[in-house]
């Protein structure tokens, strides 16, 4: 699992929800991290965290149409607040949005770090938990929550640990209740949702 080669591209278009507020510094660069907000067709929205390196205060105005490219990411929280696995995008790029629609569409490969857990929703439906390691250059590697529905579900529950996936989807976030120290809290996860499964390139062999 370790040779193969990841991939990982994500584009977003949406609103900026608020200031970009400092994150992190690494190599003397310090980075920032801005909520974006990206309307689905439902009408709802998904809140995704954009880490970007200093930020065009002109560019990140709160409620500014803003397309992104990057890399999804995840990492471990050991600080015992909020999620223990945090996903953020990466932008690589950022630009004025063209248009003022929503646009969330990725590209990642990789390989299966865990068990497909396959389950039905209260209405029958059936869903398959995935867990993807896509694999990062110098030996480091994301490891990103996924979900399948339908035909998808029952193909990606038959996979074994260490099948290699190359999928198409979306980044989205879902709000959640956890009972902490007798008190429900709101915590937010993130995940892909799997739209198609893609043929692996051939530079991926």
């Amino acid at each position: 699992m370790d040779e193969y080669k990841g991939e990982n591209k994500i584009v977003l278009q949406g609103q900026a929800a608020g200031a970009p507020v400092r994150s992190h510094q690494n190599h003397g660069v310090d980075y920032y991290v801005v909520p974006l907000r990206v309307p689905r067709l439902s009408g709802a929205n998904d809140v995704l965290n954009i880490v970007t390196a200093d930020p065009d205060p002109a560019l990140w105005t709160p409620d500014r149409w803003v397309c992104v490219q990057g890399e999804v990411r995840s990492y471990n929280n050991r600080s015992g607040q909020g999620s223990k696995l945090v996903i953020t995008v990466l932008s690589r790029s950022a630009l004025p949005a063209e248009a003022e629609e929503g646009e969330n569409r990725l590209v990642l490969a990789g390989a299966l770090c865990r068990r497909p857990a396959v389950r039905r929703t209260p209405l029958g439906r059936e869903i398959c938990d995935l867990l993807l390691a896509v694999n990062r250059p110098y030996g480091r590697a994301d490891y990103l929550p996924c979900i399948a529905w339908g035909s998808l579900a029952a193909h990606c529950g038959g996979l074994d640990v260490g099948s290699k996936l190359r999928l198409e989807g979306r980044l989205q976030s879902r709000q959640y209740h956890k009972l902490i120290d007798g008190e429900q809290v709101v915590r937010t996860a993130f995940e892909i949702s799997v739209m198609n499964l893609l043929p692996e390139e051939d530079d991926q062999e």
